[in-house]
This record gives structure tokens, sequence and C-alpha cells, in this order.
């Protein structure tokens, strides 16, 4: 008798590697290859970043918000808005840094991280009411001319500069007093205060006349 043959023994599956050991190990792809897939997927996070900044830069975007509505509704009555050039600015444009050099736009997406305590707020329900709403108006707008005093009124100044301003064509009053803030190194939200939205600094003044009567 001759022995039966045996069975051909399965070849065993291959280990997984766990993803120190893949880390560690070096890719079987050339140094070009690798260079060129990471471009691709460099270009293509950035697109993806950048879309999704320019898309909640929408005033619509803003307004989905129903709170928005309230302030949204004053800008369209001022000459930021509607005026006889037929310029107009959106939300973005006063609350969030233009993207011109690279310095702007890592201010462009810290800004865009503060507004998430905007949909914080909504979430909370902290200002959904017209009365809610102007509760808070001075401490939100304080927030606001703190932000742009400390960027040099950056948002002001994508559109308006003292360099490119023509006094003579001013009004002079207002010529004046641009050549004034130029001397004395003024920023525009110093002086523009309440342009857009409804005026609130004057409460600024009524509680520094407080504080200076309570001292007294």
């Amino acid at each position: 008798m001759t022995d039966s043959p045996k069975p051909a023994q399965r070849p065993a599956p291959p280990q997984r590697k766990g993803l120190w050991r893949r880390l560690m190990e070096p890719p079987k792809y050339s140094t070009l290859s690798m260079a060129v897939f990471g471009v691709i997927g460099g270009i293509l996070i950035w697109g993806a970043l950048n879309t999704g900044m320019e898309w909640t830069n929408r005033s619509e975007f803003c307004l989905s918000c129903h709170e928005m509505k309230i302030p949204y509704d004053e800008l369209q009555k001022t000459v930021h808005y509607k005026n006889r050039s037929g310029t107009t600015v959106s939300c973005a444009d006063c609350h969030v840094a233009s993207s011109k050099t690279p310095v702007d736009y890592a201010r462009k997406s810290t800004m865009k991280l503060i507004a998430a305590r905007d949909v914080v707020g909504h979430i909370l329900g902290t200002i959904d009411t017209p009365e809610k709403y102007e509760a808070h108006r001075l401490e939100m707008a304080k927030r606001v001319w703190e932000r742009m005093k400390e960027s040099d009124s950056r948002e002001c100044r994508n559109c308006h500069d003292f360099k490119t301003m023509d006094t003579t064509k001013q009004k002079d009053r207002s010529a004046v007093k641009h050549e004034g803030a130029i001397e004395d190194n003024k920023t525009c939200i110093d002086c523009h205060k309440g342009i857009a939205h409804k005026p609130v600094h004057q409460q600024l003044e009524q509680q520094g006349s407080g504080d200076t009567a309570t001292k007294s």
C-alpha cells in the first residue's frame, strides 16, 4: 500500500500590521510620487476648507439664525448697504477680515472660530427675542469695537484708507477730522461707531459720566 498524499496546507493569512508599524515602515513609493500625492491632497484639503469658509461668510448663512435679522435690517437702512455708487457690504465684510495677505487669512480663520460662540448663543436662545437682543446689544458692540481697535480697523481699511483719501473732495469738517486722526494715530472705529447698526456708543459716555459721579 502506498501512503495517501497529505492535503496541501493553506498558507497562513497575512498578519495585519498595527498603525505604529505601518507608520515606521517606509512606503513602497518613490519620493516623487509621495510629493505629488501630498500636493494634491493639500490642495483638496485647502480647497474644501476655503470653500466652507466662504460659504459660511454669506449673509444668507448669517441670516439662517433668525436673531441676525435684527442687525441686518438696521444695516439695510444705512449708506453702507445702499448708496449712489451702488457699492454694498455683507456681514462678513465688516465682521470677518479679508484674506488679501497670509496674515489676514490667519485672522479670518480666527474670527470664524470666535463666531462659533454665536452658534452656541443661538442654540441657548441668548438673544432670540428683540428684548433679549437689546439687553445684550451694548455688550456685543463693545466686543466688536475692541477687536476692530486691536486690528487697527482692518475690516474698514479694506475699503477706506487714509493714503488714498482726497481730503479736498471732503466736507471741511470731515477733512479736518481725518487729518487730525492721522496726526493722533487714531483708527476708524475710534470715531465711526454706530454707522451700520443702531448707535449705542452714547451709552458708553453715560456709563463714563456715571462712574465719574460715583468716584466724586
